[in-house]
């Protein structure tokens, strides 16, 4: 059953998808100091199901091995995350851990994984010389609402200490981007491959 998060979680999938296709380095480096372009992936794959299983009743099945197919892991991961969101039985189930409180399951999905995969996108296209440009509704959106609770979500670790350089013609992802720590203009080291 289609519904807005199974919508948005598809949307910011499909780019993320194209993106892995499109990279001929794993290696290239990442924004994140000390990651790759493997790593922006591997981290997607790696926090999520932990996180879903320890407020849900629900488990991703078990996929690929990120090690030798870094591409049949994610997509075996999107995939299965899609599946929970066109569930109609997962629109009255609540996810419920210390961190969190209670939410509706498909919130938790959206506000953490979701929006995760949207944002990480940039991450992956920058690193590889791919077109980085984000959905620019979305990424207004998801500015609006969290440069009110900028303090909570700095303290929480997940996010850069500050925000990071804007110029004056700053578009939407330049803007999201440096919310959540980046240097919206950075570009791969000198004598590596993008």
């Amino acid at each position: 059953m289609t519904n807005e998060f199974s919508e948005a979680h598809r949307l910011a999938s499909v780019t993320f998808t194209e993106r892995i296709q499109g990279v001929t380095d794993w290696d290239a480096p990442a924004p994140v100091d000390g990651w790759t372009a493997r790593s922006v992936v591997e981290h997607l794959l790696a926090w999520f199901p932990g996180m879903l299983a320890a407020g849900s009743d629900l488990t991703l099945p078990p996929g690929p091995d990120p090690a030798t197919d870094l591409v049949g892991a994610w997509e075996h991961q999107r995939d299965a995350v899609q599946a929970i969101l066109e569930d109609p039985a997962t629109a009255t189930k609540t996810y419920s851990s210390p961190a969190t409180g209670d939410l509706s399951l498909p919130v938790m999905i959206n506000n953490f994984y979701t929006a995760d995969v949207f944002m990480h996108t940039w991450d992956l296209a920058r690193a590889t010389g791919q077109d980085d440009r984000l959905d620019e509704a979305t990424a207004s959106a998801m500015f609006a609402g969290m440069e009110p609770i900028e303090e909570m979500l700095r303290a929480s670790g997940q996010f850069g200490t500050q925000r990071g350089p804007l110029r004056p013609d700053a578009d939407a992802t330049d803007k999201l981007m440096s919310f959540v720590g980046r240097d919206p203009y950075w570009t791969p080291p000198a004598g590596t491959s993008a």
